[in-house]
This record gives structure tokens, sequence and C-alpha cells, in this order.
């Protein structure tokens, strides 16, 4: 009784202790810079990296993998799914970025790059605290991993190049290499989808269903919001310095942000919920469409522009605008499957 009351309470107020790993991380970030400037030029960086890994693997190991192949068999449901992530999300973004940014070209370049960089990995533990369908989420993700790989370099051609010269936008155009792409989703989803699945199948094997449900999974699920509050402090610290110091940009690049995410998740919620999607299904729909890949889209900001670009600004500070954005919708996915009819 006493567990179950401590475990309401934390997610009770999660949103509270969201927002004061953020006040944290930006203190140390103002106050302590210098410890983290080694990071802030690293594409690839291991502590993010591994809060991330931590952070998914106690939702994945809890998907039923036996039951991933039901995702598939509503092709309508599906096909709503790739329309909202590859058609209406990465319009939607650039629509925003060319409206509110035009004016500064870095910043917009930066965003139309998150809108492009479709989510695969963090949003496993958004559905995961909004009770949305695990086994649905996965695989909608793995199908997102998929078109990751083989469409992202073609959407940064069509969205950084082509329409914004129909338009007469004038942009640096890029080259994004499909290998780094595939190395970024295999570092942030393959190596928890691996760790997930195999502790899942040999513990399962091995000790049997009853002890993995009853004794496992409650021992590794604190991980998940432990990891997550690691990770919020530790990006918020590598630029809260930058944060404070130009704070009008942040609310600059916040603006589309925020809209963009109010708009996606209302639209993918009811979209779906009208195309006969059960509630849990609703939910995963409706997170999967609205959550980016900020982990690529910061390494694509960096890597392409360099660390101490417009581009790679706005692509860190995609992240810290879209944790306490999707914290505050999984409250709202709460009311509404509440209210469910």
């Amino acid at each position: 009784m006493t567990k179950n009351k401590q475990l309401s309470f934390l997610d009770r107020y999660l949103t509270l202790w969201i927002f004061v790993a953020m006040i944290i991380g930006i203190g140390i970030g103002y106050f302590l810079p210098s410890q983290n400037n080694s990071a802030k030029t690293e594409v690839f960086n291991l502590p993010l990296a591994l809060g991330l890994i931590i952070m998914m693997y106690p939702p994945l190991a809890k998907v039923k993998y036996e039951t991933i192949k039901e995702v598939f068999k509503n092709i309508k449901v599906l096909a709503l799914s790739l329309f909202l992530n590859w058609i209406v999300g990465p319009i939607l973004m650039f629509v925003l970025a060319i409206t509110l940014l035009k004016d500064l070209p870095h910043y917009m370049v930066g965003l139309i790059i998150i809108g492009l960089a479709r989510c695969i990995a963090m949003v496993i533990v958004w559905i995961e605290l909004a009770h949305g369908n695990r086994e649905y989420a996965a695989g909608l993700i793995a199908m997102n991993s998929v078109f990751q790989v083989l469409f992202f370099s073609f959407y940064s051609y069509i969205f950084l190049s082509f329409l914004p010269s129909q338009l007469g936008i004038q942009v640096t155009s890029i080259s994004i290499d499909m290998l780094e792409i595939a190395k970024t989703v295999g570092i942030y989803l393959g190596i928890p989808f691996f760790l997930g699945f195999s502790s899942r199948y040999l513990l399962i094997k091995i000790k049997g269903l009853d002890w993995f449900n009853s004794r496992f999974i409650p021992t590794i699920s604190p991980l998940t919001l432990i990891a997550l509050l690691f990770t919020i402090i530790y990006m918020f610290s590598l630029k809260g310095d930058m944060v404070l110091a130009l704070p009008l940009d942040v609310v600059r690049i916040a603006l589309p942000m925020v809209i963009y995410f109010s708009l996606m998740f209302v639209i993918s919620y009811f979209m779906a919920k009208r195309f006969g999607a059960k509630q849990d299904e609703v939910t995963a729909i409706a997170f999967t469409a609205t959550g980016n890949n900020f982990e690529l889209a910061i390494a694509v900001c960096i890597g392409v522009f360099g660390i101490n670009s417009g581009e790679a600004f706005a692509g860190v500070i995609g992240p810290l605008i879209e944790v306490p954005a999707l914290i505050l919708l999984v409250k709202l996915a709460d009311y509404w499957n509440k209210s469910w009819k």
C-alpha cells in the first residue's frame, strides 16, 4: 500500500520534479559553465546517451513484443500514423519556422531540422507516463526508425533546399550522411530496444512470467524517472548560460515549438480517435506524431553547422521546450482519456 502511494505521489508531482530539474540544470550551466565546455563540443555525448538509454530501458522491457504484429493489422490507423509523422509534422514545422523565424535564418533552419527528425526514442517515456499502448508505440517507433534512415536525407533536400528556393527564401544547403543517421538511430533506439527485448525474453525463460512482472519490473521502473530527471538536468546545464544570456532568442525559438506541439497533439489525438483507434492506441499515436528525435536533430545541427552555430543553438533549445511541453500534454492526455466516450 505504501509503495503504491509513493508511486502515485511521484506521478502526481512529476511536472514539479521536471521543472525543478530544469532550474537546477540552468543553474549549473550558468554558475559552472567551465564544467560543460568539453561536453558542448561533442557530437556524441556519453552522459546524455547513457541517460536516454537507461530512461527508455524499463518501458521497452515491459513491451510484449509478441503482440507487436497486431499493430500492423489495422492498415487504416497505421497509414494515419505515417501521414501524421511524415506529412503533417514536417510541413507544420516548416510553415511555423518560415513564418515566425524568417528574419533569423539560422534558427529557422535548426527548427526545420527538428521537424524533420521524427520521434524514435524518448517518446516511449511520455507514452508510458500517459498510460498509452506500449506495444503499439514500439511498432510505430520501429516503423519511424526505418523511415528515418531511408528518407531523412531526401526530406532535408526538400525542406531545406527545394521548398525554400521555390518560396524565395535563402538558406544554406546541407548534405547529410545516411550512415550518421543510422548510427544515431542505432545508439539511441537500438541499444535500449535490444536490452529491453533480451532481458524480457531471457528472464521470463529463466525465472518465469510471474517473477518478471511482480519482482523485476517494479524494481527497474523507477529508473525511468531517475534517468529522465538526470537527462533534463544535464541537457539544461549544457546551455544554461546561453538560455540566460539570450532569453529573447529562446522565446523566439520556443514560440513556434509550443504552437507545433499543441497543434500536432490535438490534431493527432482526435484524428486517431475518429479513425477508430482504441484509447491507449490513440495516446500512442498522438505522442509518436508530436514528439521529435532531438538526438538526431542536435547531431545533424552540430555536425553540419558547428557547435557554436545558430542552428545548433536551436537544436539544443528544442528539447528544452519539448520536455515541459510534452509533460503537460501527458496531463492533458490523462484528462481526455478519463472523459473518453
